[in-house]
């Protein structure tokens, strides 16, 4: 899976030809979470709270 960006300890990967909705894949240490690039909204899994909002943060500046 391709790595998009490394930040704060936070891995963000997508595969490009992966299951709908569109969506991301946030990495911290152990947790993994998937979000949806629309709406932002976790699709499935669990991140620590900070780690999260720094995911979704990056979504809201990235060109993804």
């Amino acid at each position: 899976m391709p790595e998009l960006c490394s930040f704060f300890g936070i891995i963000i990967r997508r595969y490009y030809s992966d299951h709908d909705p569109p969506h991301f894949h946030a990495v911290s240490g152990e947790s993994e979470v998937l979000i949806e690039i629309d709406t932002l909204a976790v699709v499935r899994g669990e991140l620590p709270r900070r780690a999260l909002a720094l995911a979704g943060r990056w979504k809201t500046i990235s060109a993804l």
